[in-house]
């Protein structure tokens, strides 16, 4: 048994595709098979169910690929500690991180990154946080950018901010001329909402003291907040947007930003890692570059309080 074949199963757990497996590890497609045939050999039984597309672990097999992963991870310490030991800022940092967070940190983020640590790359994935818990338990991300807390003993949460959480009005809605809006004051059937499966969906429910299962008069399932906002601009309706989405604003799209009296509602924005995780020094700096671009008036929760969210 070597980490190579190790390294192998794992791929071809996460691809389920022997072809794209391959193409991961930098191998042809008969030298990955060759190695996990010969793997199964030494250890008698079989780790994947080739009668089946995709391909899939057999219940054995899914045992041995999660104690793969985890001696993959241990394995990895030993790389981990000679970068840290010789101080340098170079490899790979895995990211998952939210829709509704992506679209407003990520690009400063990129260019401070690719001017600082040139030789360190960044490889993001944009999902619900529910996937990237499920990526960060499996090694397939090294860190996450998600709402919390999570109430999951596996993972680390470090506060990065608290977003404040503001009433987005169309002009032709009734609270347009109000400078502060009451969550009780908002019309069920005129709120835009995000789709099944976003925590900031659930938080609005929360705020809006709305049960999940809400029947609500027009129905539109987006991951989006900027198409959220396009809805209310065109039409009499009302969303919910977090602080980093209206920084940009105009003017006079500021007029249509009404906000909750103090203390006023936010998110709580963290980095996660698993409690085992690798590269501890990459992940500080993208922690600390995160903290860079974030006013500072938003790392502290003054005057704010955080929404529940429903996991």
């Amino acid at each position: 048994m070597t980490l190579t074949q190790l390294d192998y199963i794992v791929a071809l757990d996460n691809y389920r595709h022997f072809v794209m497996a391959s193409a991961k590890c930098f191998v042809t497609q008969p030298t990955l098979s060759m190695q996990i045939q010969k793997l199964e050999e030494e250890l008698g039984v079989k780790i994947f169910d080739r009668t089946k597309q995709p391909v899939i672990p057999t219940e054995m097999g899914a045992r041995i690929i999660a104690q793969a992963r985890i001696a993959l991870r241990e394995a990895g310490m030993i790389h981990q500690l000679i970068a840290e030991q010789k101080d340098t800022m170079t490899g790979e940092i895995r990211i998952g991180i939210i829709p509704t967070i992506a679209p407003y940190l990520l690009p400063p983020l990129f260019k401070n990154i690719k001017e600082k640590y040139p030789q360190v790359s960044l490889v993001v994935k944009e999902i619900i946080t529910e996937e990237i818990i499920h990526e960060l338990k499996n090694n397939r991300l090294d860190c996450g950018i998600v709402v919390t807390p999570l109430k999951d003993a596996s993972i680390k949460e470090h506060v990065l901010f608290y977003e404040e959480l503001f009433i987005y009005v169309s002009k032709n809605n009734a609270l347009y001329n109000k400078k502060y809006v009451l969550p009780a004051e908002i019309d069920p059937d005129q709120l835009w909402l995000l789709e099944e499966g976003h925590c900031f969906r659930s938080q609005i429910l929360n705020l809006c003291e709305l049960q999940k299962n809400t029947s609500l008069h027009f129905r539109y399932e987006t991951g989006n907040i900027e198409t959220l906002k396009r809805l209310v601009d065109n039409s009499d309706g009302i969303t919910i947007l977090p602080e980093l989405a209206v920084m940009e604003f105009t003017t006079a799209q500021l007029k249509l930003v009404k906000r909750v009296k103090e203390p006023s509602p936010a998110r709580e924005v963290s980095l996660v890692t698993h409690r085992d995780h690798l590269k501890t020094k990459l992940i500080k700096t993208l922690q600390q570059e995160i903290l860079s671009i974030v006013p500072k008036s938003m790392q502290k929760l003054h005057k704010k309080k955080v929404v529940e969210i429903n996991y």
